[in-house]
């Protein structure tokens, strides 16, 4: 197995991510619990888990990469996955934080840039 230049970015990227990941969900649940209450901890924990779950995504994605090396296809799926995640969580993040409810608003076009890039994702594979 050969990796591209752009399947260790993926990679990296995503694995980067993952540490992120533990340690925003490891301060959320320790750091963050005295001061949120039981609607700001539901709001951080639908963040932390899109994050874990669109994280693995990523892997799956690179691995994809390796497959078909070099697809535009793939690689727009990627950074729209990745985007629509930082959006997603970091906005609830803040939300379940600050309570700047117009955050709220924010939240679906990072579910909008995910759905897209798994339907990128579909037609980059379909067409191999």
């Amino acid at each position: 197995m050969i990796l591209t230049k752009q399947s260790k970015t993926f990679l990296q990227i995503s694995s980067i991510l993952m540490a992120i990941a533990i340690g925003i969900g490891a301060f959320g649940a320790h750091g963050l619990k005295p001061y949120l209450d039981d609607y700001g901890l539901s709001i951080y924990a639908k963040a932390i888990s899109y994050e874990f779950y669109m994280t693995i995504g990523l892997f799956i994605i690179s691995f994809i990469s390796i497959i078909i090396p070099n697809s535009a296809k793939v690689k727009i799926a990627f950074y729209l996955v990745l985007s629509g995640m930082l959006v997603f969580s970091f906005s609830l993040y803040i939300l379940s934080i600050t309570k700047i409810m117009w955050l709220g608003a924010i939240t679906p076009v990072g579910g909008i840039l995910m759905i897209t890039g798994w339907i990128v994702l579909f037609f980059s594979i379909n067409n191999k």
